[in-house]
């Protein structure tokens, strides 16, 4: 049975349902209660799951366990399951082998006191912008700015999201990143009049925030003794940012991360072999959480689909739409809520791309416009969500709850109010 085939005409409300379930659990009760570890993510993700499955209609038991175990398994839920598994073992192993503490000793000697957090995200902003990818950009940082949190006395959730917008930076306009190839190629444009166009929204917000960070870096303390930089631990991290940079996948960068702490922690006797190994196993039990909220996210959010919630947003967002203004700002929302309901912004622009051709042919806007809306819309709302890849992978690696990190990610939220300015005030006019 090809379940693909029969949501091509379903649209209902109803099949919403869930997000809203999962939401009101979690994240209202988090904000009401002021805990945000009260209701484990996991149970809210198990509720609003079961919920999904207790509402679709005209499948039986099996098949609804069938459909929502595939929306599970998906190739690009399993890549993530994959690069979580790694990225433990990989972060530690390097801590304990001394890689992160020299990482960030290094930082801390490079570094001015009051541009340690400008610094963090500047780096990100290049990271990302090289490779194209926030999830490399977030495995390859977090760990140094956990690090850095600790030897500062900085809020650890804050220097976690320092790392999360700078990755979003290039996500959204590296000429490598999903996001730009899906939304050039699904408009008609080429990269590099959607870079010129995107970089008009973005650079400004990622120069207001990073001005931010040096105004709040002014109180920013770092220890008086640091310790001396020890060399070869910090290897491990400049072999991962270089082929990072040099465009390696994520997977064998990992990969090679993982072996190169392993060789010069046995090297240097930072451990013995059996210590390294129960390193890395630490590390890839310690993301058994993150890969269950991965695998109900993914799941739950195919029964959507199958259901008709995005054919019902696609509906609702385009009957009614009049002028410009009001339909690159349909785009906008079109592409949001329905990265709201897939968790992933490639797929988001990928399901709504060929409908914002449709409404920027019939509105006569420019293409290298839209494309910069659907990738800039996606970016901002991956960049905030709780239960995007991202925000998971990273609170996985620091320890901290998601929703404690949303309240301080400056630069997802800088660039989504300057890109809805953009729509409102006609900007780049050239554009418009």
């Amino acid at each position: 049975m090809n379940h693909r085939d029969q949501t091509t005409e379903k649209s209902s409300w109803w099949a919403l349902t869930p997000l809203a379930v999962f939401l009101c659990l979690y994240l209202a009760t988090s904000l009401i209660i002021n805990d945000f570890y009260k209701v484990p993510i996991t149970v809210a993700f198990l509720f609003s799951s079961g919920y999904a499955l207790a509402i679709t209609r005209g499948l039986k038991l099996e098949e609804r366990i069938r459909l929502f175990s595939a929306g599970a398994s998906n190739q690009n839920i399993m890549l993530m399951i994959w690069i979580f598994v790694l990225a433990g073992a990989f972060a530690q192993s390097a801590k304990a082998m001394g890689a992160i503490d020299a990482t960030v000793n290094l930082t801390l000697h490079v570094l001015p006191d009051n541009l340690l957090l400008a610094g963090i995200f500047i780096a990100a902003c290049f990271i990302s912008l090289s490779i194209g990818t926030s999830v490399g950009t977030i495995v390859a940082l977090t760990p140094v700015a956990i690090g850095l949190a600790e030897k500062t006395g900085l809020e650890l959730p804050f220097m976690v999201a320092v790392v999360i917008g700078g990755s979003f930076f290039g996500d959204n306009l590296s000429f490598i990143s999903d996001t730009t190839i899906a939304s050039t190629r699904t408009q008609g444009c080429v990269m590099r009049d959607k870079f010129k166009v995107n970089s008009m929204i973005v650079v400004p917000a990622a120069i207001l925030v990073c001005l931010i960070y040096i105004v709040q870096g002014l109180s920013v303390t770092a220890p008086a003794n640091v310790q001396p930089i020890e060399w070869i631990k910090v290897v491990p991290y400049l072999i991962v940012l270089g082929t990072a940079i040099a465009g390696v996948n994520v997977i064998l960068v990992l990969i090679i991360g993982i072996l190169s702490t392993g060789l010069i922690g046995l090297v240097t006797g930072g451990f013995g072999i059996f210590d390294w190994f129960g390193a890395m196993g630490n590390g890839i039990t310690g993301m058994g959480e993150l890969i269950i909220i991965t695998l109900l996210a993914g799941g739950m959010l195919e029964v959507i689909r199958y259901n008709g919630g995005i054919n019902f947003i696609i509906d609702k967002l385009t009957r009614h739409v009049n002028g410009k203004r009001g339909a690159e700002l349909s785009i906008a929302a079109l592409v949001a809520i329905a990265n709201l309901c897939t968790a992933n912004n490639t797929i988001a622009i990928i399901t709504t791309g060929p409908i914002a051709k449709d409404i920027a042919e019939r509105f006569h806007l420019d293409r290298r416009k839209t494309a910069s809306i659907l990738d800039t819309f996606s970016c901002f709302i991956q960049g905030i969500i709780p239960y995007g890849a991202q925000m998971l992978i990273a609170a996985g690696l620091a320890q901290v709850s998601p929703i404690s990190i949303i309240g301080h990610l400056y630069y997802p939220f800088t660039m989504g109010l300057i890109a809805l300015m953009a729509i409102l005030f006609r900007y780049p006019r050239r554009y418009s």
